[in-house]
């Protein structure tokens, strides 16, 4: 007969607890929604450390990453939030990196581990800097111009532009703005550098049960505001044009929706025209739920120029007030190569009945 086993003393039996916790709280916040769900049922104490991830990610969809949590208001379904990648600005994916996990839980250590493939190719001629503290690879700067201003403001009393990086332009359909960059003298808080401190209005990602999930104000948000910017993963036009085929597949189960958008910006010789491809459906920010209205909505997009970087950024201004409470839109464009395509649900008056859609 083998004797008794030893019982634990309640220091240790306290002491095995608390290291279980803490070994939960290092690997729980690593885990998707299923995997999280299928630990939750294993042990009391798994299920309620589950639950407190589960909360924390409704309360925070920019895992800390902007100024303002952002969280998720559902009372539609039991999805208590949308499971995405999170980055606050243009990503490149490396061939060296695999998009697996990104740590979503409280004191988020904001890593996040890129796509597989190379997507970058030399159609759109872009070299790759060092990785950033996402794990992603910002696009070069190509030269090293940039003006020498400590700080810029908008424009001097005389509507004289001081700033030689504050040349505003812009297009039908969509405005070009410039702002300084990465070789300028001044700092983050000169006021030529309007998109580029993050989200500084408060918003709310709220379902509804036709349109999904959708981005409201959290607040009273002034016309020419800064809202976001389009972030995501920058792609080839051929690795845009695999994915959209693969999205096309899925788009008919209900809890999918892909957010790739292509921007075509005319040179001004109007003889070439820059297309960027921004994925955002696996990697992105908040901007990925925004909803279409086919009366253009209440935001304008936007390409803003930084001095010295090679690609611009897509953002979006507030073009008109707009009340707490409120869903911000903006028009996905004109064209419809397919009349029977996805149903629009933006309820303006000017509603064509379906989104529109283009040939990727």
């Amino acid at each position: 007969m083998l004797p008794p086993s030893p019982k634990k003393s309640p220091q240790k039996e306290l002491g095995l607890s608390h290291a279980f916790l803490q070994c939960a709280d290092l690997i729980l916040p690593w885990l998707t929604p299923q995997e999280l769900a299928n630990v939750s049922l294993t042990c009391t104490t798994l299920h309620r450390a589950a639950q407190s991830i589960t909360l924390y990610r409704s309360l925070d969809a920019s895992r800390s990453f902007e100024n303002f949590p952002i969280p998720f208001h559902n009372t539609v379904d039991q999805y208590p939030y949308a499971y995405f990648f999170y980055t606050p600005s243009q990503i490149i994916p490396s061939s060296s990196f695999s998009l697996n996990r990104q740590f979503w839980g409280p004191n988020s250590p904001q890593t996040l581990v890129l796509p597989e493939s190379g997507l970058l190719d030399a159609e759109m001629g872009c070299a790759l800097d060092s990785m950033d503290p996402l794990g992603g690879s910002w696009v070069s700067v190509m030269d090293e111009s940039g003006c020498e201003c400590e700080r810029c403001e908008k424009v001097s009393e005389d509507n004289v532009i001081g700033c030689p990086c504050m040349e505003l332009e812009g297009e039908e359909g969509m405005g070009i703005r410039s702002e300084c960059g990465p070789s300028c003298g001044c700092r983050l808080e000169c006021g030529n550098r309007l998109s580029q401190r993050g989200i500084q209005v408060q918003l709310n990602i709220v379902k509804d049960v036709r349109k999904g999930w959708g981005l409201y104000a959290a607040q009273w948000i002034q016309h020419g505001q800064f809202i976001c910017e389009y972030s995501g993963e920058l792609l080839t036009t051929k690795e845009a044009r695999r994915r959209q085929q693969i999205y096309d597949k899925l788009a008919s189960d209900d809890h999918f929706s892909s957010a790739l958008l292509v921007v075509r910006e005319h040179l001004p010789s109007l003889n070439a025209c820059l297309r960027i491809n921004m994925d955002a459906t696996r990697a992105g920010n908040v901007a990925r739920f925004i909803n279409h209205s086919c009366d253009g909505g209440n935001l304008s997009t936007v390409l803003v120029r930084s001095s010295g970087a090679l690609l611009p950024r897509l953002c979006f201004f507030a073009s008109k007030d707009i009340k707490e409470g409120e869903e911000l839109t903006f028009s996905y464009g004109e064209i419809r190569v397919q009349p029977r395509g996805s149903k629009c649900f933006c309820g303006s008056f000017s509603c064509f009945g379906t989104l529109p859609s283009e040939h990727t």
